[in-house]
């Protein structure tokens, strides 16, 4: 067996967005993509696809990005690389819904390769409730962990405690919401290895859609108000705090001169910030974030 190579996975990973996208749009019965090509000066482009104001969506990104060119000194240093040409590709989704009572969901598949034959596989997916409700969040992991375990026993847990690390806002002490999995640097040993990791990118890839059209489908008829309208931009702003500060995809897009306004598209359209803010005692608000923490056992939760 041979392996794919990176123009071919380009390829997949442009239909996985392709499938999200229409997947996505058929759940929201109301808003559609608009997709935006760009190219990269220094070698490579993309696709950016933004949802915006739709029934359930209130603004979401899918982006699909093929680059290549001499790989930035910051990106050696950092990662303990060798000088040599690299090229990168993957898909990444941000979605922010209109109700407060739908979670804020992100994932993203993606490919790196040098030409010095250094190469690997890294991705994710988690959720970020703006109200924790255990139902959901254990809902949400054990659809992961079916995925996961099809692979590799071992993927999940593993993953999962590599999500409550990455997804932590050091800054607040509070992880961005009940996590998932996270995985970065999957080298593979042999050509049948690298499509059984390339295959795994893609099994999270397809499961975004259908977990996420769950919630929109379960969450987005439930009643809210002001206050929860509120609160959902309280956690709006945490998501920007993490993403500007620590997310280590975004520092990667812009330290390799990569498209700001895509790589930015996970901005939500509002956020707010209050000064000292507390939630009321034994509020719904103060249940999310007792329990924004690491090594929460969401499969086995109970209150």
């Amino acid at each position: 067996m041979s392996r794919k190579s990176k123009e071919e996975i380009a390829i997949i990973y442009q239909g996985i967005q392709d499938h999200i996208c229409s997947e996505l749009e058929i759940h929201d019965g109301g808003g559609s993509f608009m997709e935006d090509l760009w190219d990269r000066p220094e070698g490579g482009g993309g696709r950016t696809r933004i949802f915006q104001n739709g029934n359930i969506i209130e603004k979401g990104g899918v982006a699909f990005s093929a680059v290549h060119g001499p790989t930035p000194e910051k990106i050696l240093a950092k990662l303990g690389l060798e000088k040599s040409d690299f090229f990168a590709t993957g898909v990444s989704i941000v979605l922010h819904p209109k109700s407060p009572m739908v979670p804020i969901i992100h994932m993203n598949i993606r490919y790196f390769e040098m030409d010095n034959g250094t190469h690997w596989f890294g991705g994710g997916i988690d959720l970020t409730p703006h109200y924790i409700v255990p139902e959901d969040a254990r809902y949400f992991h054990q659809e992961v962990k079916k995925v996961c375990d099809r692979f590799d026993p071992a993927y999940y847990p593993k993953f999962k405690a590599w999500a409550d690390e990455y997804f932590f806002v050091k800054h607040r002490n509070e992880t961005r919401g009940v996590g998932g999995i996270f995985y970065d640097r999957l080298s593979a040993q042999s050509d049948e290895h690298f499509e059984e990791i390339l295959n795994f990118s893609l099994a999270v890839g397809r499961l975004f859609p259908d977990v996420y059209g769950y919630f929109m489908e379960k969450n987005s008829p439930l009643p809210y108000g002001e206050k929860e309208k509120q609160w959902q931009n309280l956690r709006r702003g945490r998501y920007v705090e993490f993403n500007l500060v620590w997310d280590a995809g975004t520092k990667f897009g812009l330290d390799t001169n990569g498209r700001t306004e895509s790589i930015l598209m996970s901005m939500p359209p509002l956020a707010e910030w209050k000064y000292m803010h507390q939630p009321a005692p034994g509020s719904p608000e103060e249940f999310t974030l007792e329990h924004l923490k690491k090594d929460m056992d969401w499969l086995s939760y109970t209150l």
